[in-house]
């Protein structure tokens, strides 16, 4: 089942949100789509239309998003948790095409910093 929502309560939908999700993601990016299954939750993150800040006033214009990336994060309710990730390519006057640079998945995994981070605790 895949459904889009509008909160009647934004600051109680961001709060709760800020605990579902590794941190500072909302900072940079807004859930887009939520799709659930009884095995799996996937959470669709397109990043703010915020050009990178060493182009600042410089005329970039946005084309689009790249192709998304999946983060494995931790499990909720029993259920696999990914996060779909789109990062804004932004066009330079030049005609040169950027991306703000995130680090939301460990080195080297596809899986949240975090959720790396306990993993690596567990399982050493």
């Amino acid at each position: 089942m895949c459904y889009l929502r509008v909160f009647n309560n934004y600051d109680v939908m961001k709060e709760l949100l800020d605990l579902i999700l590794p941190r500072d993601v909302l900072a940079c990016f807004e859930v887009v789509k939520v799709c659930t299954t009884s095995a799996r939750i996937d959470i669709y993150l397109d990043e703010k239309n915020i050009p990178p800040a060493e182009y600042s006033g410089q005329g970039v214009l946005s084309k689009g998003f790249t192709v998304p990336t999946s983060i494995q994060d931790f499990p909720l309710r029993g259920r696999a948790v990914y996060l779909h990730v789109r990062r804004r390519k932004w066009q330079l006057p030049s005609g040169d095409v950027v991306s703000n640079k995130f680090s939301l998945a460990a080195d080297g995994t596809r899986y949240s910093r975090e959720f790396a981070f306990f993993l690596k605790g567990i399982l050493g």
